[in-house]
């Protein structure tokens, strides 16, 4: 693992993980980096296009290696990462041997009012919104928590006030 003194921004859809970490980098002078955008510059297609062809698990594969790849940079960096990164354990690995790792913990509530009209995320294409993301956060919030080194709620605060709590963080940060 290289890419020391990186930050590392984990959590569910949602959660401002990309926006946030774009902020973040601008203020640490640092670049920035979307897993999830990577795997689209690499394949050429959309996420929805991955699951539909390979399946989740095809996607996932595609994911890790990506996070390896940034994991062996030799710069730091601000990374985002999509919101099941964590489900692998060789990514959890690699995400807190890159540097300091953030939980931006959002509720569902927060999560449906931001992701009710998104159609781009599959694992959202379902009949019942809600109880899907309920299921997910009863499922990844453990490991989020588990991997993260800080955790911001996120519910309520503007992308400014979740930037500012990063940066204090960061600051205390031996």
């Amino acid at each position: 693992m290289k890419a020391e003194g990186s930050v590392i921004l984990v959590g569910p859809m949602g959660s401002g993980k990309s926006t946030i970490g774009r902020l973040l980098a601008a203020r640490l002078h640092l670049p920035f980096a979307d897993s999830d955008a990577i795997i689209l510059e690499n394949t050429g297609v959309s996420i929805n296009t991955i699951f539909e062809i390979e399946g989740e698990a095809g996607f996932r594969l595609r994911e890790s290696r990506v996070i390896a790849d940034l994991a062996a940079q030799e710069t730091a960096m601000v990374l985002a990462t999509g919101g099941g990164a964590v489900l692998s354990a060789a990514n959890r690995q690699h995400l807190r041997g890159m540097g300091r790792v953030v939980y931006l913990d959002v509720s569902v509530e927060e999560q449906l009012k931001r992701l009710r009209q998104d159609r781009s995320r599959p694992l959202l294409q379902v009949a019942d919104l809600e109880q899907r993301l309920r299921s997910l956060a009863e499922s990844r919030n453990p490991i989020y928590r588990e991997t993260a080194h800080w955790r911001i709620k996120t519910d309520g605060l503007r992308a400014d006030q979740v930037l500012r709590r990063i940066l204090r963080f960061h600051r205390q940060a031996p």
